[in-house]
């Protein structure tokens, strides 16, 4: 075609890192915008983390160019927050169905030996992550800590959270397919 328009030629990527470049453009330009969108949503102080679990599912894709990345990313964002109610509901439902069924049975004496070990084997791979990374897990997650709370507490980027957080849940998958195969 010898006619392009000037607005579709400006928007649509060249390659696939363009693609995603320009996701992650529209992300970071918007961050306080889809940030405050969640919280409208009931997200509340996790917010931030679902921002980043928003980031993590929109920039891992394979897309082509997208026409309106904006409301592309607000109906994923609002889509994360129906699958998170849908998730605690699920929960709240089975954590009391479980606590009905199973409140007298504890596990066998090979069950307990075996989830031992499992946590030693999780332990010390979370501690091989470096001691900030392993910091920053725990607080996030055992601690129940915000992530830009974090960030100012240690002195570092909400972006280093984000990546040390990274660092260690890739550990973490790497462990649980060595549980899985064996």
């Amino acid at each position: 075609m010898a006619f392009q328009s000037k607005q579709s030629f400006m928007t649509e990527p060249r390659d696939q890192n363009d693609a995603v470049q320009g996701i992650e453009g529209v992300l970071l330009a918007n961050r306080e915008r889809i940030v405050r969108f969640l919280e409208a949503r009931g997200a509340g102080d996790g917010a931030e983390d679902l921002f980043q679990d928003l980031w993590m599912r929109l920039t891992d894709r394979k897309t082509g160019p997208i026409a309106e990345p904006l409301p592309y990313i607000m109906r994923a964002a609002n889509n994360l927050m129906l699958d998170r109610y849908r998730s605690a509901r699920q929960s709240e439902l089975r954590d009391k169905a479980w606590g009905e069924a199973s409140a007298t049975q504890s596990p066998s004496t090979e069950t307990s030996l075996i989830s031992r070990e499992q946590l030693a084997l999780v332990e010390t791979a979370i501690a091989a992550t470096g001691e900030r990374p392993a910091r920053i897990f725990r607080r996030f997650r055992v601690d129940g800590q915000n992530q830009r709370d974090i960030a100012s507490e240690m002195g570092v980027s909400l972006s280093t959270v984000e990546a040390d957080l990274r660092k260690v849940y890739a550990t973490l998958a790497a462990i649980r397919r060595q549980f899985d195969a064996s």
